[in-house]
């Protein structure tokens, strides 16, 4: 009882703010600094960052050599100014991955945040504070605050515009320039995030309400938009160029136009057509996923769409499902697909969500989608350690205990959230949802993941050659077939990723005092090519795990000149 009239009086708490950041933190903390940095993307942001900071060049991105013309330099912006925060206070960040997780970390908390302090408007005080809650413990939001990329930043300036937006929406002639003002910023910000992917959540919506809100009967071309004019467009659009336009002129010029016609026109066209790097996806995709990426909210969320599809007509239910679908929709028909794309579309979810959830009149859903929701949440909750615990044991040959504990803690969850259900205690339950999903991630988290020494295949070859060979210049060493960028990250930019076995001969006769790592299925041809140059190799050790990007096992010796 105690517990239940604890939950009931959380959404009347005075700290609303101070109740969710503690919320956020127990939910992100757990693996945010022993998680070792990831093979691909988040080790190219971060590295791509720490060479901004060592070269002081702020316009141009480059990854070792080369240039790298994707995205924006907002969040690398925003991780080197973290970087040079936290040396300047005296904690050596540059080499710690964490120090460029922490953008993520906050734009995932102004996330959150600005669910609550600007969804006050469209669902009232008590429902958005619940549906913050529910945001919070989302797990492709928690998995984005433990990677140093873009896109938990990226969440917290649409979360804001569309918030902005909703109430001029709602209410366009209480809506002042100031809001204006800072609905246009925020875009601005997330264009240097993300490029168009900030202004165009906005774009669709926006069209969207115009077309749904024409007059009954009046042609297709007269629309009905007096948000737009509260919006401040004339020199809204202009604000929202001067936050991002100086940087793409800058880049421009110092990459003569590359930056344009690799990011335009390989990086951002080539997801639409193809799946850029084997993330093709069908469509319905994101739907199919929903109570993977949205656990443990999704139960909830899924039981309130039917009603909040019933109450389109409301002003703010149309706003918030205005903000949803169509962007929704467009990631489904894109053929790259990752889980956290629609990921700008969660606060409005949950938003609806909650609303359904402290609504005393609420209308119960089909009984196929309260099955569907129940088996989301209980398959998620015991299916995530359990899965942590099976990759342990087929990984590294040997049981997690912090799995097992994870496993008995999604089943309490689940066992938890089922009787609310039954008595109907909707927002008792989101509330409990988002508190009890602390100790399952943590089990994962900090539990199971860090402890994977077979997967982290980067740090332990580091490791071993700073054992060897201590201080040894980044420049001196070599790599064949293993070339993920968290090797760079590990070891410094100016390592030589070499091609094969015989290149890394000839890199070893090209100077003194250089090694080589060569990967198992190179070391024959490189022993023969060492062979034909007359050098006498020495071994200095192996390193040996999972490739779990490729999927593959791999065994890396180092070699040098003796």
């Amino acid at each position: 009882m105690r517990a239940a009239a604890f939950l009931d009086r959380l959404p009347e708490t005075r700290w609303p703010a101070l109740w969710l950041v503690a919320l956020c933190l127990l939910l992100w903390l757990p693996g945010f600094f022993t998680i070792p940095p990831g093979d691909r993307d988040e080790s190219r942001f971060a590295q791509a960052t720490r060479q901004m900071v060592e070269s002081g060049d702020y316009v141009r991105i480059r990854l070792g050599e080369v240039e790298r013309n994707k995205k924006p330099a907002g969040i690398h912006w925003a991780q080197a100014a973290v970087v040079h925060g936290l040396e300047a206070a005296g904690v050596p960040a540059r080499g710690q991955i964490w120090a460029y997780r922490v953008p993520s970390l906050l734009g995932a908390l102004a996330a959150v945040l600005a669910t609550f302090l600007l969804g006050r408007a469209l669902v009232g005080r008590r429902a958005a504070f619940v549906a913050a809650a529910m945001l919070a413990p989302s797990m492709v939001l928690v998995v984005e605050t433990h990677i140093a990329k873009t896109d938990a930043a990226l969440l917290a300036s649409i979360t804001i515009a569309m918030g902005l937006m909703g109430r001029a929406y709602l209410a366009p002639d209480r809506f002042s320039p100031t809001m204006a003002a800072g609905f246009w910023a925020v875009l601005g910000l997330g264009v240097l995030l993300k490029g168009p992917i900030a202004p165009m959540v906005p774009l669709l919506a926006g069209i969207t309400l115009a077309v749904m809100d024409r007059p009954r009967g009046a042609r297709f071309w007269r629309l009905s938009a007096p948000w737009l004019a509260a919006l401040r467009p004339g020199w809204g659009l202009p604000l929202m160029a001067l936050f991002a336009a100086p940087w793409f002129v800058a880049i421009g010029i110092a990459t003569e136009g590359r930056f344009f016609a690799e990011a335009i026109g390989g990086d951002m066209l080539g997801k639409v057509s193809s799946g850029e790097e084997a993330h093709w996806g069908p469509p319905g995709m994101y739907a199919a996923i929903f109570g993977i990426t949205a656990f443990p909210s999704a139960w909830i969320v899924l039981r309130a769409l039917p009603q909040a599809w019933a109450e389109r007509m409301s002003p703010p239910v149309r706003f918030l499902l205005a903000w949803t679908v169509p962007t929704w929709l467009l990631f489904e028909a894109v053929a790259t697909k990752l889980p956290h794309y629609v990921l700008p579309t969660f606060p409005a979810l949950m938003l609806l969500g909650a609303r359904w959830a402290m609504d005393p009149l609420r209308v119960a859903p089909p009984r196929w989608m309260g099955w569907l929701g129940n088996a989301a949440l209980v398959g998620v909750a015991v299916g995530l350690p359990l899965v942590a615990g099976a990759a342990a044991l087929h990984v590294e040959g040997r049981v997690e205990v912090f799995a097992l504990l994870g496993i008995a803690a999604g089943a309490a969850m689940a066992w938890v959230l089922l009787r609310l259900a039954r008595a109907q205690a909707w927002g008792r339950a989101a509330l409990a949802g988002a508190i009890l999903a602390v100790p399952v991630y943590a089990s994962v988290l900090e539990g199971v993941i860090p402890r994977l020494q077979a997967v982290w295949l980067s740090p332990r070859l580091a490791a071993q050659l700073a054992a060897v060979a201590p201080g040894l210049p980044d420049e001196r060493f070599g790599v064949v077939g293993y070339h993920e960028p968290s090797l760079q990250f590990a070891l410094g930019g100016e390592i030589r990723l070499l091609r094969d076995g015989a290149a890394a001969a000839a890199f070893l006769a090209g100077g003194q005092g250089r090694i080589v790592a060569v990967n198992d299925r190179q070391e024959a041809a490189f022993r023969a090519a060492a062979a034909e140059r007359g050098l006498t190799l020495r071994e200095l050790g192996t390193v040996a795990g999972l490739n779990y990007v490729r999927g593959r096992q791999v065994a890396l010796s180092l070699f040098r000149v003796d």
